[in-house]
Formats: C-alpha cells, structure tokens, sequence
C-alpha cells in the first residue's frame, strides 16, 4: 500500500466504479459496439452556439468573469426559466456553476452537516450519494416502482422522515428511469415540505425533456416553497452541451450570497468562452432545440413499441432519453445481462446497479443514438434474448 493510499482521509469511500470500467474495457478491444446506456446526447451542440463561442475567442473574452457568472448570462437564465416553468428569480438569484455536477457539491458543503439525512429520488444518479458522504451526511433513497412508472409515491418519502432529515432531492424527469413525477404529488410533496420544515433541491435538467401529455411543474413556483426551495438546471441536455459545462443555481439572493466564495474556491468561475456560448443558447434560435426533441420522441416512440413486442416491461418513460427496463424475465441479473450481452452482440447498456438499484432486475437503456442505430440494436437485442429461451 502506498503512502498516500494510507493517508486519505476517512470522508473519500470507496466506490464501486468496478463494473463501468471492466465493461468499457470489453467495449475498447471490439468493433462495431452501439452504445445505448450512455446520457450523453448524440447531436451535435448547435452552430450558433459554436459560432459564439468562437466569436467570443476572437474577441479575447477568455479571461476570469466573477464567481457567480457573466451578468448577461444570469439575466438571461432568469428570464428563461420565468418563460419556461413560471418560476420568479432576478437575476442575483442565479449563480453560473462548472455543470449542474459542482452545483451539487456546493449545495451539499453549503447545507449538509454532519449526520444529515438527505432523502433521494431513487434509482438515481448516484452522484448525490457521493457528495452527500463528502460533507459528511447519510443518503436516504426514495424508491419508486415500475408499476407507479417510476413516478415519486409523497407517501415513501414521508415515510423516511426522521428529525435528522435535512432535505428531500426532487429529480422529475429522472435519471435512469425517464419518470415524470406529476403536478398533483408534486403539489403533495410541497405540503409534506412545509409540514416537516424541509428543504428541497429541485434537479430539473431534463425539464425541457417532457413528453405530451406529460407536465413538468416545478415545485419552487408553489405557496411557500421558493424560501425552502433550490432549483437545479444547465445546459448540457437540452442543448448537448455536456462537454462545455455550464450549470446553475436558482435560490434566493441572501443564501447565494454565502456561497460565493466557496464556489470560487472550488473554480473561482464557469469557463468563460462556455458561458457566451450558454448565453447563445438562451437567446438565440429554439427551432434546432424543438428539432432535437421531436428526434427523441420518434425514437422514444418506436422503442416503447419495440420492447414491448420483445417481451420486456418498463416504467413509462415521460421525459429525458431513458427507459429503465425490467429484464427479470431473461433469468439472469442485470449486470451479468449487460456483461454477456456487450460481449456477443457489441450492445452496451448499464444495470440498475450503477443508480442505486439493489434489485438486479433492470437495466437503463437510452435512445441517444440515430433511429437506425436503435432499431439495429433492438435487433441484436431480440436475437440474444430468443436465444437464451431457445437454449433454455
């Protein structure tokens, strides 16, 4: 054991980053491999976000902006989010993070303390469990279940209130079930805040992701919830921007205020030349966002019809580019499924087990791939499960 390995801190756990690994391993020595477990959307970032991105290079904007972002920026995402959800922030209610991945870990070194409890929208993504056990908290999953398609139940996340518990995480739409929690228990899960004095996080990054009739309410917009409430959103799904990451923070001015400096400490700002290009994407044209949309509609669309003609169930999938598929009905367990099927088709999707799923039942698969790609792929999916039966 190396010295250093000996001296980490008690807060760094291990974390099972085993199975991602040894699969993109498998996936490095194969060819022709599709990858269908992956959120990372296949559009490209729209040109006139690159053309501004660009300009704003020519133009030496390339040096520090303050921590909480360009002023033009923030404006611009309080008047989006007014347009988009209904929800009421001035600009100095917005801070600019590096993805909505360092907005989690402000928040959580902002409101955790020691032997917090943090409920979770489960399955998850597990990023919250690892910012949670940093600062020192206990992450509580919430779970929701297939045949509620995933959507959160107010009653389960009454249940695991304890007097330790700090705050509820809200993720509709979710990551990996694709779920859509409705406006009536969003409006229940407001009232299960008040009533136990709670806060919540509000992860809304695919909240532009929603799919007729489908409706995304944000819970901030509700009676007595903006106090309590801190909304999450940016820019790397709606516009497939992960790779430039622009995040932020949506909470009242007094508590932002106290965060500034620790978020300056963590990256003192969000790349400059990303914020113009953020800036771009609010303020210039929606018609490629709109076309990207439909795209992940049609191909929403024929998978639902394609799983279910193969045998498989899944939740509902409302919104973001996700369905999380039950395939229990194989007889093998999740990671073992993904393992063999990479391995004889060059099909990569990831278990449950990655988002928090003890079940070994599911896998997520997403449809960030062209039409055709999905269909060849469902294809080599059909093919590998009629074997087994067949073999069986």
């Amino acid at each position: 054991m190396s010295r250093l390995l000996d001296g980490l801190a008690p807060r760094i756990v291990e974390e099972d980053g085993s199975f991602r690994t040894k699969m993109l391993g498998i996936a490095a020595g194969m060819t022709d491999v599709i990858a269908m477990g992956r959120g990372d959307p296949d559009f490209h970032t729209p040109a006139h976000i690159a053309e501004a991105a660009k300009a704003a290079i020519d133009a030496n904007e390339h040096h520090y902006t303050g921590p909480t972002g360009l002023p033009a920026l923030r404006k611009a995402i309080a008047a989006d989010l007014a347009a988009q959800y209904g929800l009421d922030y001035d600009a100095d209610e917005i801070v600019v993070t590096a993805g909505v991945q360092e907005s989690i870990m402000l928040l959580m070194l902002a409101l955790v303390r020691q032997g917090d409890e943090v409920l979770i929208t489960s399955p998850r993504f597990t990023t919250y469990d690892t910012a949670v056990h940093l600062c020192g908290g206990v992450p509580v999953p919430v779970p929701t279940y297939e045949k509620d398609d995933f959507a959160l139940d107010p009653d389960e996340i009454e249940a695991r209130i304890t007097p330790r518990t700090r705050m509820f995480v809200l993720v509709t739409p979710n990551n990996p079930t694709g779920a859509v929690t409705p406006p009536d228990a969003i409006r229940r899960i407001a009232e299960i805040a008040i009533r136990h004095d709670i806060l919540i996080v509000a992860d809304e990054i695919y909240a532009r992701m929603i799919y007729a009739p489908n409706e995304h309410l944000s819970i901030a917009t509700l009676p007595g919830m903006r106090e309590r409430t801190i909304t999450l959103n940016g820019f790397s799904k709606t516009y497939a921007m992960t790779g430039w990451r622009v995040g932020y923070v949506a909470a009242p001015a007094d508590f932002l205020e106290r965060l500034v400096e620790t978020r300056h400490t963590l990256s003192i700002n969000t790349c400059t030349i990303s914020q113009h290009a953020a800036l771009a994407a609010l303020t210039g044209p929606q018609e490629p966002i709109e076309a990207m949309l439909a795209e992940y509609r049609e191909r929403r669309d024929w998978l639902m019809t394609a799983l279910t003609e193969a045998g498989f169930t899944y939740g509902h999938p409302g919104g973001a580019f996700y369905f999380y598929v039950n395939i229990a009905g194989t007889g093998m367990e999740a990671p073992q499924f993904c393992e063999a099927l990479l391995r004889e088709t060059g099909v990569m999707v990831f278990p449950g087990t990655m988002f928090g799923d003890d079940s070994r039942d599911y896998i997520r698969v997403g449809y960030v791939q062209p039409l055709p790609v999905i269909q060849e792929a469902m294809g080599r999916i059909q093919r590998f499960v009629a074997e087994r039966k067949d073999a069986a």
